[in-house]
């Protein structure tokens, strides 16, 4: 806690100290995921210059800003953010620079009705932010980050408003695509065990039991009774494959996977999954589509062999 509170003192002593932004014209954005910046790439295009804080691999839930991040903010029109304390370290961060009025700071996250957000055990009033994981609510953060730039940038609107349309129309042909793809798996096989309880979404939405070493921050520790239940899960139920993560470390899903091949049931780690970040820009999974239809791939394929 007095961490975040020096780092909201630095950011709004940034913000305060500087001149004007200096622009070209284009509405400078700052997004904080890849998913986010995605939606904003798809709906403004060229008419913004954004910015994406958490890279390929970066984990949001321990991520601690740096300085050229501070200078993204100071020179941002827009920042959008996931919220629901996904982005634990920085949320207090743009709660201050919004309410403060320095810069529009929308958790897009946040536009999800309550009634379909899942609650975060032991976390009181607090509900799991890794809502992209399901297309159909994700659709709700792409229409308050279509909301957000018209609201800074009205003489768009009409831009925003159609590429927006396209935009979600698409991400309801990818639902459509994943839940095909999912029914290939047998109904015995449906657990999905995975590195930390980021799919709880993706699993409601597509039929699948989800389970997890660590909780839904990855800040929380892998307990060594929760390694000795889901190890006793994948054994009893001849769970054949298990997931590592792109952004947390296989450590924890090794040890599973150990533990089971010590009471002779052999499990593979079935892939990787993109649980908080994209991929590489270049790479399959370097788009939101991309990287939903590799995890789907990547689980279908590992839970179906």
């Amino acid at each position: 806690m007095q961490f975040r509170a020096v780092l909201v003192g630095i950011v709004l002593f940034v913000l305060t100290a500087c001149a004007t932004p200096v622009t070209d014209g284009r509405l400078r954005v700052v997004a904080t995921t890849g998913q986010i910046s995605d939606a904003v790439r798809a709906i403004a295009g060229d008419r913004v210059l954004l910015r994406t804080l958490l890279g390929p691999g970066i984990d949001p839930h321990t991520y601690i800003a740096t300085e050229s991040d501070l200078f993204a903010l100071q020179e941002a029109n827009l920042i959008l953010y996931n919220g629901l304390h996904l982005e634990a370290g920085l949320s207090r961060v743009f709660e201050n620079i919004h309410r403060r009025g320095y810069v529009r700071a929308v958790a897009v996250a946040e536009a999800v009705p309550q009634h379909l957000l899942l609650e975060w055990p032991d976390h009181d009033k607090a509900y799991d932010p890794h809502v992209w994981h399901d297309p159909q609510r994700w659709r709700y953060a792409v229409i308050a980050i279509r909301d957000a730039l018209i609201a800074v940038d009205p003489a768009g609107s009409e831009i925003y408003q159609q590429r927006s349309e396209r935009y979600l129309a698409d991400l309801q042909a990818l639902d459509r695509e994943l839940r095909m793809m999912a029914e290939r798996i047998p109904p015995e096989r449906r657990i999905l065990v995975t590195a930390h309880d980021a799919f709880r979404y993706f699993g409601q939405a597509y039929g699948l039991r989800v389970e997890a070493v660590q909780g839904i921050s990855t800040a929380t520790e892998a307990s060594a009774s929760t390694i000795r239940a889901l190890t006793e899960l994948v054994v009893t139920n001849r769970i054949p494959a298990i997931f590592a993560e792109t952004s947390v470390s296989p450590r924890t899903i090794e040890a599973v996977q150990n533990a089971a091949r010590a009471v002779g049931h052999e499990v593979r780690v079935g892939g990787a999954l993109y649980s908080d970040s994209l991929g590489e820009p270049d790479g399959p999974a370097g788009t939101y589509f991309g990287m939903m239809r590799h995890n789907m791939q990547t689980i279908v394929e590992a839970l179906t062999s």
